[in-house]
């Protein structure tokens, strides 16, 4: 069990996630989001294999399946990003962050703050960038593949990305807030 929820209820900090509503609603709609992304992993590993057997021993491959493929990686991530963040599971130099734990947790807690931070800008700037393109695919419903072979359209895939972004910009603010209070707290 992690220090966090082992919190002294008298020294003023709260646990995450335990701000009710926002931090569970938060949590909730980040697992509900990172578990449609694990779906659409086995999804995308099953089409994968029924394309390799139709090609190698049927010769009829699955029309779509590149296409399908590069769309739906970018679109689990950002699935699934949200909940990378609120449980600290991000690519980090985790070594370094323990190290720096034992001689000031303090100091873990500040760069935790503004690598949260740092995050939330990084997204806000991808819903900024990405919201355009979703409005124009869904006003111009545009699509990707070829015509008369095979066509799929873009606007759910941006949707998903702009979502996806959005929520991890709450993410990242929820978890910069957390650090924040933790180095408020009484050392």
């Amino acid at each position: 069990m992690s220090d966090e929820s082992q919190a002294d209820p008298d020294d003023g900090f709260v646990p995450p996630f335990s701000q009710a509503p926002f931090g569970a609603i938060l949590a909730s709609v980040a697992a509900v989001m990172s578990s449609v992304g694990t779906l659409g992993i086995g999804a995308l590993m099953l089409l994968i294999v029924a394309d390799v057997l139709g090609r190698n021993f049927f010769n009829a491959p699955i029309t779509g399946v590149a296409e399908i493929a590069a769309r739906a990686v970018v679109a689990i991530v950002f699935l699934q990003i949200a909940a990378a963040i609120l449980q600290k599971r991000l690519t980090r130099a985790d070594f370094l962050v323990r190290r720096l734990a034992k001689v000031s947790p303090r100091t873990v807690c500040l760069l935790e703050a503004v690598f949260a931070l740092t995050g939330a800008v990084v997204f806000a700037l991808i819903v900024w960038a990405s919201w355009p393109k979703l409005a124009s695919a869904w006003a111009t419903s545009e699509f990707f593949g070829v015509q008369g072979v095979f066509t799929i359209p873009t606007w759910p895939f941006r949707a998903i990305t702009v979502v996806g972004a959005g929520v991890a910009v709450l993410a990242a603010l929820y978890r910069a807030r957390d650090e924040i209070c933790k180095l408020r707290r009484p050392a």
